[in-house]
């Protein structure tokens, strides 16, 4: 749906699903309902998010024909993809294996170009288009520095073989199309600050060369065309997890003249810790209720003093709880938008009206999506029906941006 300020979708992670045939029938099912709830009669935007089983039906030309006839029919467009989840997402233990295979591997690099040729020809003329991607690898995978080291090289070879693929189809289309790198708790880059140093120090090192030497290009041309068809998925829930300053990010990269691709507009848990010892055990229990198996639900704590104390999941915090002297908790859990407390705890929704705020007096993408996946596994109280969850959701991202 586009708003004043860009393009609005969900993410369709949202949707349990082992292959494209499920992926439409879930479409097929609730995105008609939440168009009008939200939409009404005006055409809407789907955050297509496609496993490497799905990618390869899709890609066949029967089934993408299929689809494409379809959004006609049901006023639908896809303008952004999620590339991050290769495999399944839902109903089973997902955990640190959402980056697997990571970037590393050919198989991460073959996916992510193939999600580029369906989406270039499902974009409406006139758009660009961005496909989300995990921030290289699990930063835990690489026990040493030296083998971290090798990880990013190797990555950030297979990052500029896309953005290669991305060169060719500007110039046979036109199309402008770019990889989004999503920040991610546990990632390589983690944070703002790690990914704008990957991007100086990495990719431009790497990129630049490379891309100077496929297309004949000086190097001002060639790190053009990296900044073109590289940019940073800013999943606020992410950035409110490491307490990360929204405007000073903003700005370095707008100094940098990196792009952001796309908003992904989702919030995390959060409490304030600095209270009596018989509000801290009722804190304690009210993060034991999101204590689940499927989905890595990082913490990260705040000391008196600022500094951080970073768990690689909620059952090593929880265990941890009484042995710190954290003030606050912010956990890595997708929690409804609309909602700023979750009973006992809060949520980081505080951030998403600033970051919309922010887009909305100097807008720096064109592509917002919402991203709560995790109501499948929610705790009963806060559970609706899927597409009742999802339209209230965008409903009160267009109460704020219109």
């Amino acid at each position: 749906m586009k708003l004043p300020s860009g393009h609005l979708t969900y993410c369709t992670n949202i949707h349990p699903g082992k292959n494209w045939d499920d992926d439409f029938e879930a479409l097929k099912l609730n995105f008609p309902r939440i168009r009008k709830a939200v939409a009404g009669d005006q055409p809407m935007g789907i955050g297509l998010r496609l496993s490497h089983t799905s990618s390869l039906q899709l890609a066949e030309a029967e089934a993408l024909n299929t689809f494409k006839a379809w959004m006609r029919d049901n006023e639908a467009y896809v303008y952004t993809m999620n590339g991050f989840p290769y495999g399944e997402f839902h109903r089973t233990v997902v955990k640190a294996d959402v980056h697997a295979p990571d970037w590393i591997t050919d198989e991460r690099r073959d996916y992510t170009i193939r999600l580029f040729h369906i989406l270039r020809q499902l974009l409406p003329e006139g758009m660009d288009g961005g496909v989300s991607t995990n921030p290289l690898s699990y930063r835990h995978w690489f026990k040493d520095g030296p083998g971290l080291e090798a990880a990013i090289n190797a990555g950030t070879l297979n990052v500029v073989e896309v953005i290669k693929e991305l060169v060719r189809i500007q110039q046979q289309t036109g199309q402008v199309l770019h990889l989004d790198i999503e920040p991610e708790p546990d990632g390589i880059m983690e944070t703002g600050r790690e990914f704008i140093d990957w991007f100086k120090n990495d990719l431009l090192r790497i990129g630049i060369p490379a891309l100077a030497t496929e297309f004949s290009l000086d190097t001002d041309e060639a790190e053009a065309l990296i900044k073109k068809h590289l940019r940073l998925c800013y999943d606020v829930c992410h950035f409110a997890i490491g307490y990360e300053p929204h405007e000073t990010v903003l700005l370095e990269l707008e100094q940098e003249q990196i792009q952001v691709g796309k908003i992904q507009i989702s919030a995390a848990l959060k409490a304030r810790l600095d209270r009596p010892a018989e509000e801290r055990t009722r804190l304690k229990t009210a993060f034991d209720l999101f204590n689940e198996p499927v989905y890595l639900h990082q913490v990260v704590a705040r000391r008196p003093d600022g500094s951080l104390i970073r768990y690689t999941d909620l059952p090593e915090a929880l265990d941890a709880f009484d042995q710190t002297d954290a003030i606050e908790w912010r956990a890595h859990y997708h929690v409804p938008i609309s909602m700023k407390e979750i009973g006992l705890l809060g949520t980081t929704q505080e951030d998403i009206l600033k970051v919309l705020q922010l887009q909305q007096e100097n807008p720096f993408t064109r592509h917002l999506e919402v991203e709560t996946y995790t109501w499948e596994v929610m705790p009963d109280q806060i559970r609706l029906p899927i597409a009742e969850s999802i339209s209230q959701e965008l409903n009160w991202v267009t109460g704020i941006l219109k």
